[in-house]
């Protein structure tokens, strides 16, 4: 096997370099969390003080999703924020999520997945220059948006890491 950032064939250059990078990530945090039973997916780290390997896919999924709606200039739908959504729980936490099969949630973010790479082969490298809204009346590149997805799914891996490593470890 060869790894490189190519995107798929049809998409633009750079376009399809920054899908490959999200598409890895994606990939790999699907190996990750494989077969994982309902307790470790549930599992909050030591003392329950974290947010659980569920509630951080969920997460990224709607953060993804978030992206999507963005990238197009569009709301999301209101089905889509009730099946995915909120953002945050009223104490500006991730929702909770538990008793959602692994296999659910890995469903579920394949259904956003599926449309960023739908959404990826109608972009041009010329759409990557334009700015959308994004946070505290920030604006980004589409860019950068593409980017931060890959990023935050890479960054969002290592703390389920981190709960197979304690999980594990209070089963020893």
């Amino acid at each position: 096997m060869i790894l490189d950032v190519k995107g798929e064939p049809g998409m633009d250059p750079v376009v399809g370099m920054l899908f490959s990078m999200f598409d890895g990530n994606y990939r790999r945090l699907k190996s990750i969390v494989a077969g994982m039973s309902q307790e470790e997916l549930d599992y909050k780290g030591p003392n329950l003080q974290y947010n659980s390997t569920a509630q951080l896919i969920r997460h990224l999924a709607y953060v993804d999703l978030n992206w999507f709606y963005r990238i197009k200039g569009e709301q999301i739908p209101e089905f889509l924020e009730e099946k995915y959504g909120p953002m945050l729980d009223e104490n500006n936490g991730i929702p909770l999520i538990q008793g959602i099969s692994v296999e659910t949630l890995i469903a579920e973010y394949d259904e956003v997945f599926d449309k960023f790479k739908s959404l990826s082969y109608q972009l041009t490298d010329s759409h990557l220059n334009q700015t959308v809204d994004y946070e505290n009346e920030d604006k980004a590149t589409i860019r950068w948006g593409i980017w931060h997805i890959a990023d935050h799914n890479r960054y969002h891996q290592a703390h389920i890491n981190q709960l197979r490593k304690w999980y594990e470890g209070e089963l020893s």
